[in-house]
């Protein structure tokens, strides 16, 4: 696979520095593999938006799930994965992560991270939509993402400070990742980035690497209510297509089933009430304080998220309703207080006290089953580019992500991704690339969109390619996204011009490329799975859609899109070495 040729618009690098691997993303996936890298002696540097505590993983109330308790087994949380991706995960990318997740967590805990138990000392479970057993670990209640990021970000911290370890770990806070830079025969030689304010460095740079890990968390604020921070506008996605990397399942969108619902106009991050309020036995209810979901599937609330979303959108349709209600006022004040502090706080600070009255809630954009195509060991089709986190597509969750899998993968995934660099290192194979020329054409070579596209974007997509889709409103998304990108390339044909270099405008820009990609996948993808839910196509199609949809981006900015032949990856061969051919 060879690069496209397509970089964003931004000045020259103006500094840059060396690593054996640079690592991009803050959260449980980044810093893991990061910490992993430089235990095994790379030099290694850690690329972050914002802080390193201010991705996802912080925002993550109920869990992180691992056969860990008596009578649970690997086998079991396979097969409830299985069943929530809806016949496309696949199944040995879920065994490695069944199978080496109870370790991984435990190597977790052994790095700091504290977890809730039980008077006895032992582990405090519990369950979550899809789960037969208790199998979520949390922290401090409903604050487990907090708790991880907290004992990462201090590992982290600790190595710097220390500076004993055999590798090195440096981090570059408040930047923005670019694009992949390749050497002549289109081997990753690092990337491009622009640091915002002031420090050691400022302004575009690059960090000259080998292996670089893309960990930059998902895509949420493509649609306009999400429970993602600001942060997450798809740039790993879009650096990755830019660079020649193909990209699956995007069309699989997990809409949390129960996100605090503010009205209709709400923007932005929207304050999530965790899955963990219904494991722990709160009720879904409409406007009568009927409990709906009561004989829609076996698990009734607790069912797999895309089938609770459903629930509740059928719903509010039939009752003409902006949302519905969780009831778990029968908790009382004390569990309210101890097991779910975060919640409570956020559900009263806009008035309302989930103690003696129901949670209004409605479903918004949480998590991309989709992203950047890796093999087993985060592979991506480009060389010396990795994915790990919720921007890779290992194959594990399929066409919907079983509750508290995401943070099992990234600690996974991440450990395995830098086993293979450290293995390559071994091998003397993981040498340093020198990056081919990036030109700097007169005028820019592709457009840049303004700042306030943004929110066009986020309006046709909440429109067209939400909760609930149809071949109407997918082709009227895909029409009003070429507009937007046909009037920025006309403008840069006719007149030279386009939107200024900023990190507003690289993130509009990159928020219409995954959203080009994505209604394209869930234009195509003619059925309802999982999360994908064609009002349209109403049933599931295993004959002709139990298999992936693979993106690629081409030269002209078109995109490649063709279908697996199965529900199982096709292998990354180019990636392989010698003796794995």
């Amino acid at each position: 696979m060879t690069s496209t040729g397509i970089r964003l618009h931004a000045p020259a690098p103006g500094w840059s520095i060396s690593a054996d691997v640079v690592v991009v993303g803050s959260g449980v996936a980044g810093l893991t593999a990061a910490l992993r890298c430089e235990a095994a002696g790379l030099n290694t540097v850690v690329v972050t938006k914002a802080r390193l505590d201010d991705g996802s993983t912080r925002w993550a109330q109920g869990g992180i799930a691992a056969a860990l308790g008596d009578g649970d087994t690997p086998e079991q949380h396979l097969d409830d994965t299985l069943v929530a991706g809806a016949g496309l995960c696949d199944e040995e990318a879920v065994r490695i992560l069944v199978t080496e997740g109870p370790d991984a967590v435990r190597r977790l805990i052994d790095t700091g991270a504290h977890f809730d138990e039980s008077a006895e000392g032992r582990l405090e479970l519990t369950r979550e939509g899809g789960h037969h057993r208790r199998r979520i670990a949390h922290a401090g209640g409903d604050a487990t993402g907090a708790e991880i990021s907290r004992a990462l970000v201090g590992a982290v911290n600790d190595g710097i400070s220390a500076g004993t370890r055999a590798g090195g770990l440096r981090t570059i806070e408040n930047a923005l990742v670019l694009d992949l830079l390749t050497d002549a025969e289109g081997r990753t030689a690092g990337v491009t980035l622009h640091v915002m304010g002031e420090g050691q460095h400022d302004g575009v740079g690059a960090v000259h690497a080998p292996a670089v890990v893309l960990a930059t968390g998902g895509m949420g604020q493509v649609f306009s209510a999400t429970t993602n921070p600001s942060v997450s506008t798809g740039d790993g996605v879009a650096l990755a297509l830019r660079a020649g990397a193909e990209v699956s399942d995007l069309e699989f969108v997990q809409f949390h089933p129960t996100v605090l619902f503010l009205g209709t106009d709400a923007e932005g991050q929207q304050p999530l009430v965790s899955e963990a309020v219904r494991g722990e036995g709160a009720h879904l209810v409409d406007g009568d304080g009927v409990r709906f979901m009561v004989g829609q599937h076996e698990l009734a609330e607790l069912a797999p998220r895309d089938i609770v979303a459903k629930g509740i959108m059928r719903r509010m349709q039939e009752q003409d309703a902006e949302h519905m209600f969780l009831d778990a006022r029968h908790f009382g004040a004390s569990m309210w207080e101890h097991r779910f502090p975060t919640i409570l706080a956020a559900c009263r600070a806009h008035g309302i006290d989930p103690v003696t009255e129901p949670i209004p809630i409605a479903p918004a954009a949480h998590y991309a089953s989709g992203g950047v195509r890796t093999d087993a060991r985060g592979r991506t089709t480009v060389p010396g580019l990795y994915a790990c986190g919720e921007v890779a597509c290992t194959g594990v969750h399929g066409a919907n992500r079983l509750a508290s899998n995401s943070l099992l993968e990234g600690l996974v995934y991440a450990e395995r991704i830098a086993a293979d660099i450290a293995a390559a290192r071994a091998q003397d194979a993981l040498h340093a690339r020198v990056p081919a020329p990036v030109p700097v054409p007169e005028s820019p070579a592709h457009p840049l969109l303004a700042p306030e596209s943004r929110f066009a974007i986020q309006r046709i997509m909440t429109e067209g390619a939400g909760v609930l889709r149809s071949e109407k409103s997918l082709a009227r998304a895909a029409d009003q996204l070429q507009r937007l990108h046909g009037e920025a390339r006309d403008a840069l044909d006719e007149n030279g011009k386009t939107a200024e270099p900023g990190v507003d405008t690289w993130e509009a820009t990159n928020l219409l490329c995954v959203a080009r990609v994505l209604v394209a996948a869930a234009r195509l993808r003619e059925e309802t799975r999982g999360c994908h839910w064609r009002e349209d196509r109403a049933e599931r199609d295993d004959a002709n859609w139990r298999r992936h949809i693979v993106v690629r981006l081409n030269p002209d900015r078109s995109l490649a899109v063709r279908t697996t032949d199965t529900a199982d990856f096709p292998p990354t061969r180019h990636h392989q070495r010698p003796q794995e051919q």
